[in-house]
């Protein structure tokens, strides 16, 4: 596993990867296996049944991780340089994908 921004932010950071890699293996492959049997009612009853179990078994250790990770940016001066590139070149919608060249075919 990789260390955090900030060395007392790393077990956190561990802590959080590994709650979400076992809470997306559980999330993926059930809704990868039925995708296709279930409803969009169906669909949306499971997103939203994996969505309230991500929150009780990593919801507080990723708001501790994210906490510390803030708190390591301001310490920095990061998140000022953060905000201002967020200012700049804001991520409101996904950016148009590229254009082929005419000669080229896919």
């Amino acid at each position: 596993m990789a260390q955090s921004l900030s060395p007392e932010c790393t077990p956190l950071k561990h802590a959080y990867d590994s709650c979400f890699n076992s809470w997306f293996e559980g999330y993926l492959e059930p809704a990868v296996a039925h995708s296709k049997n279930l409803s969009e009612g169906q669909r949306n009853e499971y997103t939203k049944e994996k969505a309230e179990e991500f929150e009780r078994n990593c919801g507080a250790v990723w708001r501790q991780y994210k906490g510390c990770v803030q708190k390591a940016l301001k310490d920095r001066g990061l998140d000022e340089l953060l905000e201002h590139a967020r200012l700049d070149n804001p991520l409101r919608k996904p950016p148009p994908p590229p254009a082929t060249s005419p000669g080229l075919s896919l």
